[in-house]
């Protein structure tokens, strides 16, 4: 194994991951009203709904495929699927929701460089976002296309194992696990994880965000005027 690849896929993941819990938490706590989606609906709503739509449902069944997909360890689903059953499933599935999030965030990268009123309010960070986003999820669905010359299911198994033992922490394993697939799947990678690091500095941080407190709070009453 090569030192190269146990740096990037061994050692990175971890630097990334401090570097979104510290970055998140420093911005919280001195920057608490940057915290916030940054949302430009209310500056032009034209085709905001659909394009937001089409992107955070295709987003939100990615990452949970994701999610379930390499962190489920091989030996609990073998029981019921093979390797390469749930290969063909998840590129079915993450093909289908890779390309509605792939329409969304094209129709939002165009509103937001197109739109006056939305280009104005939009920051450096916005809009370099959304396009690293776009190479990710271009990425994302290449991967998908380098799949079909496999079928077997092992890239999954391998692409597997480095998450789990990354979680498991076990670094020298999760590199050599992530050593034989091919490029696509490392940049893929790569991209995903360099996305922990650019979270605590944009405004992906909405995503962890949730009104829960909204639930027990007191009624507001509103009178109307006269």
């Amino acid at each position: 194994m090569s030192s190269f690849n146990f740096l990037i896929f061994g050692v990175y993941p971890y630097i990334a991951l401090a570097i979104c819990l510290i970055g998140s938490w420093a911005r919280f706590d001195l920057s608490q009203y940057t915290w916030r989606a940054g949302s430009s609906q209310m500056l032009d709503g034209k085709d905001m709904r659909v394009a937001s739509n089409l992107f955070h449902v295709g987003i939100i069944f990615i990452l949970a495929g994701h999610f379930v997909g390499l962190l489920t360890p091989e030996a609990v689903y073998h029981g019921f699927i093979s390797s390469g059953a749930k290969q063909v499933l998840a590129m079915v599935s993450g093909g289908f929701f890779g390309i509605l999030c792939l329409v969304g965030l094209v129709m939002l990268i165009k509103r937001r460089l197109n739109n006056p009123r939305v280009r104005a309010t939009s920051s450096t960070s916005d809009i370099m976002i959304l396009f690293v986003l776009l190479v990710q999820l271009i990425l994302g669905l290449l991967t998908i296309v380098a799949s079909t010359q496999h079928l077997d299911g092992s890239v999954m198994v391998m692409l597997g194992n480095w998450a789990q033992s990354i979680v498991t922490l076990q670094p020298v394993k999760a590199a050599s696990a992530i050593e034989p697939v091919g490029l696509v799947y490392k940049l893929h990678v790569f991209l995903g994880v360099t996305l922990f690091v650019l979270f605590p500095f944009t405004r992906l941080v909405h995503i962890v965000s949730a009104p829960v407190w909204y639930l027990g709070r007191r009624y507001q009453i509103v009178r109307q005027k006269g």
